[in-house]
């Protein structure tokens, strides 16, 4: 392990092969964009990141969708910040992590329990928008396959961030299970509104969806959508801020997951999941070297 410089692991899981899968690559200083947005589409995760000036401190990280960066994202942070306590700090029980990405620092805490670990990371105040208008909500509801009667009467959708910027849509359960994208103008759609992804929320549980915005995978575990979820039930009272919000997901794509948020004192969001281990081994291929640019494939030895 100790020249391991990749490690998959699942978050906001119960148990091994649950959660939401990421690959998390280490000693990253000088990779180009060009090879972590290939290395990202080879491993066939949703997300994938990328450590460089690691120190027992934190690093500075990347995070990677199969079609492009993101500034910021739950589920890789918590993970990220899982392998760093076990490749930094491996005999602690617990740790304090700075993870820098282009949005900003983002504090992680970590606690060993015995062969995963348990992460917290405070996503800091929401930023909520006013209410969206019916019609403006009218094309994305049709983009969803849903419409107005699917719904929830009485409140309306709006747009929250916790650094990336979700439009939270308030629907009925059966609704929730009939969701699915269809179309290619989603992300310009939702652009006009200041958003860049849609959560469709069953207030009543509470769950989730996400998806990416052309639809051909939906997110199992998103823990930069759990903290406006939970910012979105605590505006308009639907959720006690002093109790934590368990906030489910992943149940439609087979893997149920369990994000779990809480509001501080301070009026910031902590969300928190578990992390399994999976597996790790080295890359066979030089990432810093011209022949990663050329069409040849990669394979990783774990």
């Amino acid at each position: 392990m100790l020249n391991a410089t990749l490690f998959h692991v699942d978050v906001f899981a119960t148990a091994p092969l649950t959660g939401n899968g990421l690959a998390v690559f280490l000693d990253t200083d000088g990779w180009s964009q060009s090879v972590m947005q290939r290395l990202t589409r080879e491993m066939k995760q949703f997300e994938s990141i990328f450590l460089s000036d690691i120190s027992p401190a934190g690093a500075t990280a990347r995070v990677f969708t199969v079609e492009e960066e993101l500034p910021f994202a739950g589920h890789p942070v918590l993970g990220a910040a899982a392998v760093l306590h076990r490749t930094q700090a491996k005999e602690a029980e617990c740790r304090s992590w700075t993870l820098r990405l282009p949005h900003g620092a983002v504090a992680v805490t970590t606690k060993q329990l015995g062969d995963h670990y348990l992460c917290e990371m405070n996503q800091g105040t929401a930023v909520c928008g006013g209410d969206v208008a019916a019609e403006m909500l009218k094309p994305i509801l049709a983009r969803l396959g849903l419409d107005e009667a699917d719904l929830v009467s009485g409140i309306s959708a709006k747009v929250v961030s916790t650094g990336l910027p979700y439009l939270v849509v308030p629907v009925r359960p059966a609704a929730l299970a009939r969701a699915a994208i269809q179309g290619s103008d989603l992300e310009s759609l939702l652009g006009t509104m200041g958003a860049k992804f849609v959560l469709v929320l069953d207030v009543e549980r509470p769950e989730i969806r996400t998806w990416d915005n052309l639809g051909h995978v939906e997110d199992v575990a998103t823990g930069s959508a759990a903290g406006p979820a939970a910012a979105y039930l605590f505006t308009l009272g639907l959720a006690d801020r002093n109790v934590p919000v368990d906030v489910a997901q992943g149940r439609f794509a087979g893997r149920p997951s369990k994000l779990a948020v809480v509001e501080s004192k301070e009026g910031h969001l902590l969300v928190s999941g578990e992390v399994w281990p999976i597996g790790h081994g080295v890359l066979d291929v030089n990432p810093g070297g011209a022949r990663i640019s050329d069409s040849r494939s990669m394979t990783v030895a774990s």
